[in-house]
């Protein structure tokens, strides 16, 4: 019989490195991926307009229990592993979670001070709920509650400082076998884009590896910073459980 795949849940906020994470995992020969499932599912229960909305709807469902049925299975059934990019802010109240029971969930975490200044360029409000902190808060809670054990947290900065040595880690708590082919990968658009791939991956799809470990934390403004207080304690409590480097 063949055996389960390993489906990996990677919960984001905006402004991380969750698509160069797609991409390491996308390289891997055993893999398959998705892309944000639940995006056409959040735009049609909140009724927001984003850029390229109509292809979004056209190119996935926006049925949350259908995309949540796919997400407890798999798309590929020769696929060792089905790793799913998720949006924390996209998990609005309507969308189950029950299905997370099926999957290894891995949190990818930020520190507020280099999200909400990278977020503030690109949008003119900025919010805690709009950056994902809460929602990645509550997802992580929920997920140690359906796998009875506390989820798996890595964080960006300590994965572009040594992307080699925390990939392994990473694989090794998943019990999956580590690759280099995890380090690189061609430029370019790939199948597994999003529909809205062409409006915001421009970088990415520049890009063949992991980019420079990042140097010292931005300044946030003095009027965000109703914004970053609340964000940088959720922020440190989930922090507490990242993956870490043996000695």
């Amino acid at each position: 019989m063949k055996s389960e795949p390993l489906r990996i849940a990677m919960w984001s906020g905006p402004r991380n490195m969750s698509t160069t994470m797609m991409r390491s995992f996308g390289a891997r020969a055993d893999t398959v991926c998705v892309d944000e499932p639940f995006y056409a599912a959040y735009l049609k229960l909140t009724g927001l307009k984003h850029p390229m909305s109509e292809e979004i709807f056209a190119s996935q469902s926006s049925d949350p229990g259908c995309v949540a049925a796919d997400m407890a299975n798999s798309p590929d059934p020769e696929a060792r592993v089905f790793y799913q990019k998720h949006m924390t802010h996209h998990m609005v109240a309507e969308i189950p979670r029950d299905w997370m029971a099926a999957c290894r969930n891995v949190f990818l975490i930020r520190h507020p001070a280099r999200v909400i200044p990278s977020y503030a360029r690109k949008m003119d409000e900025v919010s805690l709920e709009a950056i994902g902190f809460p929602q990645q808060l509550s997802l992580f809670e929920q997920a140690t509650r359906l796998e009875g054990r506390t989820p798996l947290v890595i964080d960006s900065t300590d994965i572009l400082r040594d992307p080699p040595a925390m990939l392994e880690a990473l694989c090794a708590a998943l019990d999956l076998a580590w690759t280099e082919d995890m380090l690189s990968w061609a430029a370019g658009a790939k199948p597994e884009d999003g529909a809205w791939a062409s409006h915001w991956y421009d970088a990415v799809w520049r890009s063949t590896g992991f980019g420079p470990a990042p140097g010292a934390r931005p300044r946030v403004s003095e009027k965000l910073r109703h914004v970053y207080e609340p964000a940088l304690e959720i922020y440190e409590t989930l922090a507490t459980h990242r993956l870490r480097l043996s000695a």
